[in-house]
């Protein structure tokens, strides 16, 4: 294998100083070379549709700065068990009659309980067997219960890195970046596909965010699913307290389109999704975001314990932009090592 490409045969040596050069290019040119890479590798004018399900919601012991679901945050979620099975499976029945073709499930936890994994397993296998994709994100895997996933057929874990590697310990303390890394090197190992990205607007520089996309971008093999959040900030957390006291920390649209633009350009055959904070955008800048290579979103009206726009509101602006949803297809899924 060329040492300049990844298993898959993309590019994973990109340089900082080359993901740099990409957001500092004029915004006409940067969408033009997002849309063209775009067209390349996946169909124009399709979004893939996904749902996100808390299953376990609060109480985690994490201190993400963004996150409502630490027991470090004063947000007022309260905690509560995993979900039954049935429920899950009948929220993911509901997912696919409006249009969804993966089912995200997340639990807030650190890393999960051995005694949670037949449960957990169960889900994956109901889920499966309506005919949509599987994803999970559920904290730090062993790599037996990554193994264990794999085995069910679990099609995705999601694990995002948050940030840059630099602006990481401002973000969370109670685990590192490098853990992160150990975790989606388990899933590889399992034969699961990656989802990985992070959040912009928590009041990072620029340089964090090429940091962030690098750091993505240099995997061995880049993440199948890249989702992009703009920060949602709640108050009682750390970052939601931060910029209620200094707004313009938040990033403005034009600095998050690019972040999608340079996302799409260096890894080209991964799904980028536009994921949190999709309620307060307007329609020009999801518009925009589309363009700039983004083809997959969160649907539905929430997302874990955030707002969301809601089916109808989607279906509408897909109206609006001649977009349709993607049709389901068969993820394909690495052999595990």
């Amino acid at each position: 294998m060329d040492p300049m490409t990844s298993i898959d045969g993309t590019r994973n040596d990109w340089t900082r100083d080359e993901i740099a050069a990409l957001f500092d290019l004029p915004f006409d040119e940067l969408m033009w070379q997002a849309q063209g890479v775009h067209r390349a590798h996946h169909a124009a004018g399709e979004v893939q549709l996904c749902t996100l399900l808390s299953i376990k919601t609060g109480g985690c012991p994490e201190d993400c700065g963004y996150c409502s679901q630490s027991t470090h945050a004063e947000s007022g979620v309260k905690a509560t068990k995993l979900m039954d099975v049935r429920s899950v499976l009948q929220r993911a029945a509901e997912a696919k009659d409006a249009g969804s073709q993966r089912f995200c499930m997340g639990a807030a936890w650190r890393n999960p309980k051995d005694r949670d994994m037949d449960a957990i397993i169960a889900m994956i296998e109901g889920v499966r067997a309506m005919g949509m994709e599987t994803c999970m994100t559920l904290g730090m895997l062993t790599p037996a219960q990554a193994r264990r996933l794999g085995d069910a057929g679990l099609d995705y874990y999601n694990h995002n890195i948050d940030t840059s590697p630099e602006r990481y310990g401002d973000v969370i303390t109670t685990r590192s970046f490098g853990e992160r890394l150990d975790t989606l090197e388990h899933v590889r190992e399992a034969g699961i596909n990656v989802c990985c990205g992070g959040i912009v607007g928590m009041g990072e520089t620029r340089a964090d965010r090429v940091g962030f996309v690098h750091a993505l971008a240099t995997l061995p093999r880049h993440p199948e699913s890249v989702p992009v959040n703009a920060l949602v900030p709640v108050k009682g957390t750390v970052l939601g307290d931060m910029l209620a006291d200094t707004p313009m920390a938040k990033i403005d649209d034009i600095e998050f389109i690019r972040t999608v633009a340079v996302a799409r350009i260096t890894m080209p055959l991964s799904m980028v999704r536009l994921s949190a904070g999709r309620e307060s955008m307007s329609d020009a800048t999801q518009a925009l975001c589309f363009m700039a290579g983004a083809n997959s979103i969160f649907t539905g009206d929430k997302l874990l314990t955030a707002g969301n726009r809601g089916d109808s509101a989607d279906a509408a602006l897909f109206g609006k932009l001649g977009l349709k949803p993607m049709e389901a297809a068969e993820p394909m899924r690495m052999a595990a090592a």
